[in-house]
């Protein structure tokens, strides 16, 4: 086989219908739109009508609420706060602020703060300034010599205490 013989499976490639195009096409004259009426013409949005019945979305009963107070945190581990630091991104002196993990890429984005979480393990010494953290997330970083301080309005109660 040389490469100038390299053809496509039969019927792997077929002809898109080229409609309107005269009645020997089999899609010409009316190109498949029937007669008449809102959905012959062109720009019909009516993605929900079921043709008079009551449409579903309207027939199923509603539930809930969308909080539009509820904070979104960005979330951190302790194991990713420790892949942080032997990459380099980093540094076990430093004190490490909000900021600091988006400058280096260690998150993406703040959002409403961030949130210190207690998964994998944290063996360096690590001194963070952070909106909120939970308790074993605190324990472990108190255990490896480290200190967590905790913005002021997570420590007036707004959402994000040590606590939760």
């Amino acid at each position: 086989m040389k490469l100038n013989e390299l053809r496509d499976n039969p019927g792997a490639r077929k002809k898109r219908t080229r409609v309107g195009r005269g009645p020997g096409s089999g899609k010409g004259k009316m190109g498949g739109r029937g007669i008449k009426g809102q959905t012959s013409r062109s720009g019909v949005a009516i993605k929900g009508f079921e043709g008079g019945q009551m449409p579903i979305h309207r027939r199923l009963p509603k539930r809930g609420f969308t909080n539009i107070f509820k904070k979104s945190y960005a979330i951190i581990n302790l194991g990713t706060l420790q892949q942080a630091i032997e990459a380099g991104k980093l540094s076990a002196g430093d004190t490490v602020t909000e900021d600091m993990l988006v400058a280096n890429g260690v998150i993406r984005r703040r959002r409403d703060g961030v949130r210190l979480l207690g998964r994998g393990e944290l063996n360096t010494k690590l001194s963070l300034e952070i909106t909120g953290a939970s308790k074993s997330a605190v324990e472990a970083i108190e255990k490896a010599g480290g200190s967590v301080k905790l913005a002021e309005s997570a420590k007036a109660g707004e959402g994000a205490d040590a606590t939760a």
